[in-house]
Formats: C-alpha cells, structure tokens, sequence
C-alpha cells in the first residue's frame, strides 16, 4: 500500500515536473526575442532628436517620423531630448534596446561632440548602426534689424570697434554654427562673445528677442524669419547661394576662401539592429525624401535632401570625426 501511495506521489510529481517544464518551453518559445522585418513594427517607434523642438534636427525628425510611420505600417513619434550638446540623446539611444523601436536623428554634433568634449557617451564608430544620411543645410550668419548692420563688412568694423559691445547666439556649445562663429572671429579678426544656447529654436528666439544681437544658426530654422524680415541674412556659409535667397551672398564670394560650414542630419540605430530592419527602415526614408513633394518641402525649409543609404552615412562619420576634431584644436577649443 505504502508502496503504491508512493508510486502515485512520484506519477503525479513527475506530471507536475513535466507540466512545469512544458510551460517554461512555451513561455520562452513566446518572449520576444530581436524584432524582425516581418512583424515589424508591432508598437510605437520613438525617434531621438538630442536637440530642442524647433531647430533644424528636429524639423526634418519630424516629416520623417510623419511619413515613415504610415510608409511601415505603424506610428512613429519624436522625442527631443536636449542636454549637453546632444550628447544626452545620442547616448541614450546609443543604449537602447536594438530593436528598432528607438532610433536617432542626429545632427553634425554627432561626429563634432568626439572632439569636443573629454569624455561623451557613446562610440561613433562602434555604438550605432547608419541608416541614411538624410540632408544638409548651409549654415547662416543673421543679425537684427535694429543693429544697423547691412553687411558682413559692417559686421566686421563693429566687431572691431567695440570688442565687448557683440554676442551671438548659436544652438550650442561645438555646433557647427558656433564652430562657424569662432572661424569667422579667426579669419575676420572680430570680436564678439559667444551665448550657447539649448538648439536652434532657443538660439533664433534669443535673437528675436534681442537678447542677442547677432546669431550663427543653421538655415531651416532661420529661414522663415528671414523670409518674413524679422533677421536679416548676412551671409550663408554652403558653396553656393540658397536659391530662393539670390542676395545673400556666400562666405566664399565675400573672399573668405574655404569658409564652407555645413549642418547634416543623419539617421541611425542602436549598433546590432537586425539587417532586415535597417534595410527597412533605410529604404522606406530614402523613398520618402526622394518624393517630389517632400524634396520641395524640405528644399523650402532649407534643406538639400541627400538621401543616401548605411554606407553614405558611414562615410561622412569617418570623414567628418577626423575634419572636426582638427578644426576645434586649430580654433583653439579646448575639450571639456
């Protein structure tokens, strides 16, 4: 009798055992592993932009998030996380799942910040996947109405004149404006004092208000205000002349040799995102960009849409580490 109550005991334990096994087979068999194209997206997909709302990164951030949402099938947000140059955004989406649900859109603080700063929170080359290297945009040299100053030659004698009188505003520290800002003191022989701000839109705010009197911004975020008259464009600092502004002349054509500055956006994934992602995801936003209506839409913003693939991306990267890094030492910036 003992023995078969204890017979049973062990049948049952051994049911029990089984069951539980089968269960944890199942619930592993269930637990998401790394997301695939097929089932891709399965929830919302958030977009870092390590920068205020409102400034260049974040314009086009946002009419990629728009229509790559409905291009995949699914809703993609933008989240602006602005601190330290950018590197607080770009190193938390360094260190997000690689799952395709956090991505970046990226300015040229990216490949500026390495030389920049001691220490920063993620590896260029290493910590991200490139997905598309989106568009660029001149920088501009804008000063107030009010200042009296109708060209970079006026700038230049009031700078000189009076070394404390001048502060320009740029969306921050090791931007590329403030880099534009600092080569111009440089070649020009100017004196003004530099206000960091948080992004573009803070930056192009302060020069409205007046709490500035001059700025280095990039384009988009400038533009409709040099449109409308609010700021008057000085210079641009791309090769060429914008096209729908034919009187602002080029830093190049006022004799200023090589003063071409530059602001890229570009767009990237955790390193180890699943290929079949980042094929996804890069040619559904070069389709995008590539589409007539959003081309001129942008064009109008004050971007040139470049529109190329993971390897385009990762060619300016391991170009423009190197480039930025030499211009901050020679401007003689010191890391911080």
């Amino acid at each position: 009798m003992q023995e078969r109550k204890h017979k049973h005991r062990s049948r049952r334990e051994i049911l029990r055992a089984g069951g539980t096994f089968i269960g944890l087979v199942t619930g592993a068999s269930l637990r998401p592993g790394p997301a695939a194209a097929g089932s891709y997206p399965d929830r919302p997909i958030k977009i870092i932009v390590p920068f205020a709302p409102a400034g260049p990164t974040d314009i086009i951030a946002r009419v990629l998030a728009t229509h790559l949402g409905q291009a995949i099938g699914g809703t993609a947000v933008v989240e602006n996380r602005p601190s330290a140059g950018g590197n607080i955004g770009i190193g938390i989406a360094a260190h997000a799942d690689a799952d395709g649900y956090t991505l970046l859109v990226t300015s040229s603080a990216y490949v500026v910040n390495p030389g920049l700063y001691a220490r920063i929170p993620y590896d260029p080359y290493k910590e991200f996947a490139p997905i598309a290297e989106l568009g660029t945009s001149p920088n501009v040299i804008l000063v107030s109405p009010d200042l009296g100053v109708t060209s970079i030659a006026d700038l230049v004698s009031r700078a000189k004149a009076d070394p404390n009188e001048l502060n320009y505003a740029s969306p921050g520290v090791g931007t590329t404006p403030h880099l534009s800002g600092e080569l111009f003191k440089i070649v020009c022989g100017a004196n003004m004092t530099h206000v960091p701000f948080s992004g573009a839109g803070p930056a192009i705010q302060a020069i409205l208000a007046g709490t500035t009197q001059v700025a280095f911004a990039a384009l988009p975020p400038a533009h409709p205000h040099i449109k409308s008259g609010a700021l008057k464009a000085l210079a641009v600092t791309g090769a060429h002349r914008w096209f729908d502004l034919p009187d602002v002349p080029t830093m190049v054509e006022l004799g200023y040799k090589d003063f071409i500055s530059d602001t890229f956006q570009g767009f990237l994934a955790p390193a180890k995102t699943p290929a079949d992602i980042i094929e996804l995801l890069s040619a559904k936003s070069i389709g995008i960009l590539k589409t007539p209506k959003i081309a001129e839409q942008l064009r109008n913003d004050g971007f040139e849409v470049i529109a190329n693939g993971p390897e385009g991306m990762r060619k300016r990267i391991e170009d423009e580490v190197p480039k930025w890094r030499d211009v901050i030492a020679k401007a003689g910036i010191k890391p911080v």
